[in-house]
């Protein structure tokens, strides 16, 4: 990134750089004018949505036409391995520049921007500016001194703790190295230590500074006290610590920084598990063979589990930091179990290692019956057969338990260098999401290191921000009368549904006001008639950054959408409720349009309750996949309610076999079909033919968690056909997504 924006910068300096454009490549842009989708059966309406934005740029204006003209070649560019290398058609290969096609390429295949962010680096500057450059803790060690603290900057699954040991030993100095872990209390010990080690020429190494944010200004102090004159040369002080704003500024400043990447990739992290290790080990087990065989499972696990976090929410709800210290709790299990045990209790070795281990790191009820599910292919019998593979490809596999140390990291070896995703349970596609979140998460990182002011050609930011405030607000309606709503909906036993649409009116209204209101105020700051605040001054940096600011976030609902497609479906949503109010209950609720999707869902099983005169409490929602569309649909269901709107998120709803099928390639979301919520008393959930699914609001999935062990993003579970065994779609990651992110 880093590279990136040097690169850049000199090139705006020289005027190659249109202001426009970079902001474009930045946060996208505004759709004026929709135009039907060329070729829906592979070009997905986010890529055409921003292939008509795009347009509204001066050097891409006949865009849209010549791709409608040229839709043949800009799928041979779509479906390409390497689409950031292939020409454009006709007169754009030559007319646009390398940074003008990063915009193509962001439409197109955003999954592929990084990648073409380092060939514009390499073009336009030198080719070892995007090689990685290897840290050396010799080269930082002659450039430090004693009054400088060297920092390493943690990144999470790393410790830099054993290479520094190490190095002290090639340094001759591991016996005058101390070390202390910091945290509550520890201060004034770790401040004797330094005073000592100062004096003697010590070095001594404070771990995990992050966890002692109140003694931070007490190091700070020692550190700005140190004399050159008095310390012993030989001293040195070594800081770890996880990025935190409590970390004194002067210290960063000073200090010498490195950062440590954990190894990627199961490859990396398994070859990091057996390099620990010896034969002696290996062959210190009553049973040497199968602690060989389930050892060996148990690091790829521990590797699958590590590595499933780069997917996101494919992979996990929330990133969990799970750390070798896991793994070898679980290495030192395994090996005790085996030796007392005369059959292998794979129960407790599940338990032990999926509910406690890692399990006691996982606070997400979904993510922990993935991990129960991926730990089923680890720990089980079938493990203890030769050759036995962890994949369909069969490149993961168990290998002979004749070998000896040096046979497993030799097979470790021939691995693939970059994972593949059926190790991990995953469909081909996670890749390519995995690709989107890394390049959306680089532009977003990028947007926040922004300078506050426009040159470089295109228009002035202030004019920017005025444009966007007057179209949203000539967008937006007004709020919708709740006066004349609760006199045409009154509070009924028998109708819920009143209830619920008068609390989404003033919900919304709410948040209508908001966005008035702000826009009003931000309109005259720009025009100098009132100061323009820090809060006004935060809300025009979202809106020059098509971003949606946060003062009308913490009144709306989750969204994950950039500030444009918010609008449109803020519109949509308020649609939804003004046609209820006109038209009465709708046969289909649109339950993406919700503010609070759960109160309509227990308003229904009320109606039931109140119905049939039975305790809630005993009721819950039967699942039927309908056949028709939602405009066959012309009238609500005897029981319960359809509902539609809903996106498959690592799967694909199949109508013609009725089930949950897999995704087409470079198909991530699909929609559900509509879904008929029958409230049943006392149901007994079928056991098999199913896939139990949880929808939630958006697709980070993940959101604060409730006190029914539930994120707040979770809406509820349904139940889908499926042929195949659950846990296949378990690992798959699939869901059901209320609202994408485009």
């Amino acid at each position: 990134m880093f590279a990136f924006l040097v690169c850049v910068w000199i090139m705006m300096n020289e005027g190659k750089i249109n202001m426009d454009e970079w902001r474009y490549l930045l946060s996208g842009g505004a759709v004026k004018t929709m135009r039907e989708n060329p070729a829906p059966e592979w070009l997905y309406e986010r890529a055409w949505g921003d292939i008509l934005a795009l347009t509204n740029l001066t050097n891409f204006a006949s865009f849209a036409d010549d791709f409608v003209y040229n839709v043949s070649c800009f799928r041979a560019i779509f479906d390409s391995a390497e689409p950031h290398r292939e020409p454009l058609p006709g007169e754009w290969d030559t007319k646009l520049d390398t940074f003008q096609k990063l915009l193509v390429l962001r439409c197109l295949r955003g999954d592929k921007v990084t990648n073409a962010m380092q060939d514009f680096v390499a073009a336009n500057l030198e080719q070892r500016f995007i090689e990685p450059q290897t840290a050396n803790l010799s080269v930082v060690f002659k450039e430090s001194a004693s009054t400088t603290p060297l920092i390493f900057v943690l990144s999470p699954g790393t410790d830099p703790a054993a290479d520094l040991y190490k190095f002290a030993e090639e340094m001759k100095f591991s016996k005058k190295l101390t070390a202390i872990s910091l945290g509550q209390g520890q201060g004034p010990r770790a401040e004797a230590m330094m005073r000592g080690a100062m004096e003697r020429g010590k070095w001594v190494f404070f771990q995990n500074c992050h966890l002692a944010p109140s003694w931070m200004p007490s190091l700070e102090r020692l550190i700005e006290n140190i004399n050159p004159d008095k310390v012993h040369r030989d001293f040195r002080l070594w800081l770890t610590s996880l990025p935190s704003n409590q970390f004194p500024v002067s210290i960063l400043q000073n200090g010498s920084k490195m950062t440590i990447e954990p190894p990627r990739g199961v490859k990396a992290n398994l070859l990091k598990s057996y390099v620990s290790l010896s034969d002696d080990f290996l062959n210190s087990c009553s049973k040497v063979s199968e602690f060989k065989s389930l050892l060996l499972s148990l690091c790829l696990f521990h590797g699958n589990v590590l590595e499933r976090r780069k997917f996101g929410p494919l992979g996990f709800n929330i990133p969990y930091e799970f750390t070798d210290g896991d793994l070898r709790i679980c290495i030192s299990q395994l090996k005790m179990f085996l030796n007392e045990y005369a059959a292998i209790p794979y129960k407790v070795l599940k338990y032990t290692a999926g509910e406690i281990n890692y399990g006691g790191r996982v606070t997400d009820d979904w993510d922990r019956r993935c991990i129960m599910n991926i730990l089923e292919d680890f720990y089980s019998p079938e493990v203890l057969t030769p050759e036995f593979a962890y994949s369909e490809s069969g490149i993961y596999r168990q290998i002979s338990t004749s070998y000896d140390l040096n046979g497993y990291l030799q097979y470790i070896k021939s691995l693939p260098l970059n994972d593949i995703p059926e190790i991990f349970g995953l469909h081909d596609n996670a890749n390519i999401t995995f690709a989107q979140n890394e390049t959306f998460a680089l532009l977003g990182a990028i947007i926040h290191l922004q300078p506050k002011t426009s040159t470089s050609g295109g228009r002035g930011r202030e004019e920017l921000v005025e444009e966007t405030s007057k179209e949203i607000l000539q967008k937006v309606p007004g709020p919708i009368n709740v006066q004349v709503v609760m006199e045409k909906y009154p509070v009924l036993y028998e109708e819920s549904m009143n209830t619920v649409l008068v609390q989404e009116v003033i919900r919304y209204n709410r948040l209508l006001q908001v966005i008035a209101q702000t826009l009003k105020d931000l309109l005259k700051a720009l025009k100098g008639l009132v100061v323009m605040s820090s809060q006004l001054e935060l809300m025009a940096n979202s809106l020059y950054n098509n971003i949606v600011p946060e003062i009308w976030n913490a009144k709306a609902y989750p969204s994950l959408k950039p500030l444009a497609s918010w609008v449109n479906d803020l519109l949509l949503r308020i649609d939804f409720l003004q046609r209820w109010i006109a038209k009465g209950i709708p046969p289909v609720f649109w339950i993406s349009g919700f503010f609070f999707p759960q109160a309509f869902l227990t308003g229904t099983l009320q109606n039931f309750a109140r119905k049939s005169v039975i305790s809630i409490d005993t009721i819950s929602f039967n699942f039927q996949v309908m056949k028709e569309s939602v405009n066959e649909l012309c009238e609500r269901p005897s029981e319960g309610c359809y509902i539609h709107g809903l996106f498959v998120e690592g799967a694909r709803w199949d109508p013609i076999s009725f089930q949950l099928a897999e995704s087409r390639p470079k198909e991530l979301y699909t929609e559900m079909a509509v879904i008929w919520l029958v409230p049943v008393p006392n149901r007994k959930p079928p056991r098999s033919g199913i896939y139990l699914c949880p929808i939630y609001k958006t697709l980070t999935r993940a959101g604060t968690l409730s006190t029914t062990g539930h994120s707040t993003n979770y809406v509820i579970a349904v139940e889908i056909p499926s042929s195949k065994p659950p846990r296949h779609w378990i690992k798959r990651g699939v869901a059901l997504i209320c609202a994408l992110d485009f």
